[in-house]
């Protein structure tokens, strides 16, 4: 089995695991003890993987740290890597989102709160605003969603590297096909059941994007209440919600080799934020999005309540695909047969924000 290496960014700290052959082993203390660790990417589009963690210290504030090392060792810039230019008037909450380029070798994207793209030419060392984005003429009438006014996912596309998609909670989607000097909103298709007008031009509380591996122009949407697909790079959306338990949840992630493949889990509703039936399942569609299975094998059969936040679930590039997961329970999960079987690799850990895994050497 391929060696990978698995990030956890919790509430307090992140945590790396390692699979070395079939075993699992987690180093015996957090990175970053006591900073809440939204984002987290594992750069292998060179031959020394690069860690970008973006902690948020309760009395520092937040910063962006690297690590050339699998984790050993840290680098924090001595400037602040990412901060608002004096001239917007803001200041930043948190970094959501760490995105390496796939079109670009040096290229890392980030999202943050205040809703924000950054852009890095040096691998995650500094960054640059977009300022195009910022500057919308929509963004006065953006509005945060319950965890705040964040930009917490970016598609690059391989083939162009002028074409992006973002998702900012909660204004909803917004594409680029010029390297960022303009962006449109891109919810065509996309509800929002919250407004007097459930289908506005912006404004809906998207909580996910995926990008189908095989067919790039395939995305798939988890919203504020519906589960969507696009078949024209987000220029518009159709609900492939049937067939779930609960079309509202926050996370959604995509096979790496499988075309028409991708992962949800559902939840209750907005009013209750617990697993579809309280059971703890992971839905899987292998015929994009026209029906569901679900996926259970390993996991608890009881009650179950922890939830899955929207980057807390991710796959791996092995072949057959990992997947994991954690929630609010402080557990994390492993499926390293695509999500058919599951088995535990952590509990009793902190609130689990996001999920990365890769493998490496």
């Amino acid at each position: 089995m391929a060696d990978i290496l698995l990030t956890v960014g919790t509430r307090k700290g992140l945590f790396i695991g390692r699979r070395r052959g079939g075993a699992w082993e987690f180093d015996e203390s957090p990175y970053f003890n006591a900073q809440a660790v939204y984002a987290v990417a594992i750069d292998t589009r060179t031959d020394t993987p690069r860690l970008l963690v973006g902690g948020d210290s309760a009395h520092w504030g937040p910063s962006v740290f690297h690590s050339d090392d699998l984790g050993r060792t840290w680098t924090e810039p001595a400037q602040a890597a990412v901060k608002f230019p004096k001239d917007t008037g803001a200041s930043l909450e948190r970094v959501w989102q760490l995105h390496p380029s796939a079109a670009e070798p040096d290229v890392v994207y980030a999202g943050t709160e205040p809703a924000a793209l950054y852009r890095s030419a040096d691998r995650g060392e500094s960054f640059d605003l977009v300022r195009p984005l910022w500057e919308h003429p929509t963004r006065d009438r953006w509005v945060p969603g319950g965890g705040g006014e964040g930009l917490h996912t970016i598609l690059t596309d391989g083939r162009d590297p002028q074409v992006m998609t973002v998702a900012v909670s909660a204004a909803g989607v917004f594409r680029t096909q010029d390297g960022g000097r303009s962006w449109a909103p891109s919810n065509s298709g996309v509800s929002a059941v919250f407004l007097p007008d459930p289908n506005p031009e912006f404004g809906q509380c998207v909580h996910k994007i995926a990008r189908d591996s095989v067919t790039p122009d395939r995305m798939y949407l988890q919203n504020h209440w519906g589960v969507y697909r696009s078949d024209d790079a987000g220029a518009h959306w159709t609900d492939i919600g049937e067939g779930l338990p609960s079309t509202f949840g926050f996370t959604a992630a995509t096979h790496p080799h499988r075309g028409d493949t991708a992962y949800v889990f559902p939840i209750n509703a907005d009013a209750d934020r617990v697993p579809a039936g309280r059971r703890c399942r992971v839905f899987r569609t292998a015929d994009a999005g026209r029906t569901w299975e679900p996926l259970s094998a390993g996991l608890p059969d009881e009650d179950h309540y922890g939830t899955v936040l929207r980057d807390a679930m991710c796959t791996d590039d092995a072949d057959p695909a990992g997947v994991y997961f954690g929630n609010r329970n402080g557990e994390v999960y492993a499926s390293a047969d695509d999500g058919d079987s599951w088995r535990q690799l952590a509990s009793h850990l902190p609130d689990v924000l996001c999920v990365r895994a890769a493998v490496v050497d």
